[in-house]
């Protein structure tokens, strides 16, 4: 079977503000390397094995997926442009539909870090048997921490090498939930990283989201094309339901498997995670840019244009970006989403 990565590049990044902006997203910067998220994400996929990538993205950022993806050398076999956003089900449903029947789809958010591609490369081997088979694959993040701001998923019996059944998905637990589900042993984060047949999925959501499967079909077949670019017709697409692909889908299908892997993966939900997967000098910093830190510690400094210049402080996050400067504590960078309600208002 042929691999075909599936990258979902709509998301806004709101989290990293002031860097992470709608018009230019955590995905498309230079945040844990010289290269892009974006870039990053398409290489971990590219090369034997894989098919040439099918991005789904926002319509606002064609350009810019479009240079960026050809700056790293990869060719994609499309480019879809949502004309609004729907959540991941009906978006993967897209990518689905541009791919053949009997494609395997491997879905992946195109801001994520994986430290350890080969261990993916790994679970993505162990899991293509039952993909041929009809099953859904998710794959579960080995848990370091009692984290409540993933859903987990519950690893039931082994029906493969290295493949589990899922006994259940979990919602954000809480604080002692978490801690519960990580002492147990038998819980794994959901990464959202899925691989399946693009038929058996299309199937799936014909069955349990019907109207989601007929916007998406309608869209499609009524959408403009140009070079590797797809408009999907924007009334069509605004008929779907917004509903993400746990919810519509892994949830409520039947045969539904996972595979766990450590891998050195991480979200980069926030300022703190970025300084948490970072390099740190000699005093716990993390900087980038235009710096000068004297008597700074644990401290995460960042600019792309003016200089930071410190003194005497620590466990601070201080990120400089046009005409913004984020200020905050470490352990708190969650809470610039306040920030960015304050400043709608």
């Amino acid at each position: 079977m042929t691999i075909v990565p599936v990258i979902l590049s709509g998301g806004s990044g709101t989290r990293l503000w002031p860097m992470s902006r709608p018009e230019m997203p955590k995905q498309l910067l230079s945040l844990t390397a010289e290269e892009t998220m974006l870039q990053l994400t398409a290489k971990r996929a590219h090369g034997e094995g894989f098919a040439a990538p099918i991005v789904v993205a926002n319509a606002a950022h064609a350009r810019e997926i479009e240079e960026q993806l050809q700056a790293a050398g990869v060719t994609p076999q499309a480019v879809i442009l949502e004309p609004a956003a729907r959540n991941t089900a009906p978006a993967i449903a897209l990518g689905a539909l541009a791919a053949k029947g009997e494609d395997a789809l491997l879905v992946m958010p195109s801001d994520h870090v994986i430290h350890d591609v080969a261990a993916f490369h790994a679970a993505i081997e162990a899991a293509m048997p039952l993909v041929a088979e009809g099953w859904l694959v998710t794959f579960g993040i080995t848990p370091d921490a009692p984290e409540t701001g993933y859903g987990w998923i519950q690893i039931g019996e082994e029906i493969g090498h290295g493949v589990h059944r899922v006994a259940r998905f979990v919602e954000k637990p809480q604080k002692e939930r978490a801690e519960a589900m990580l002492a147990a042993g038998d819980h794994a984060w959901n990464g959202g990283i899925f691989l399946f047949r693009a038929d058996i999925f299309l199937g799936e959501l014909g069955q349990h989201a019907p109207q989601m499967l007929t916007a998406a079909k309608d869209a499609m077949s009524r959408a403009r094309r140009e070079r590797s670019c797809v408009w999907p017709d924007a009334e069509a697409f605004a008929a779907s339901p917004s509903d993400s692909i746990d919810y519509a889908v892994m949830e409520k299908a039947g045969r539904v498997a996972v595979v766990p892997v450590a891998m050195g993966w991480s979200d980069v939900g926030s300022w703190d995670a970025l300084h948490a997967i970072s390099d740190t000098d000699d005093n716990g910093n993390v900087h980038r840019g235009e710096v000068l830190a004297v008597d700074t510690r644990n401290c995460l400094l960042r600019s792309d244009g003016i200089r930071i210049a410190a003194v005497g402080i620590e466990d601070l996050i201080v990120v400089a970006s046009g005409n913004d400067v984020l200020v905050l504590p470490r352990g708190r960078s969650q809470e610039v989403k306040k920030l960015i309600e304050a400043m709608k208002k």
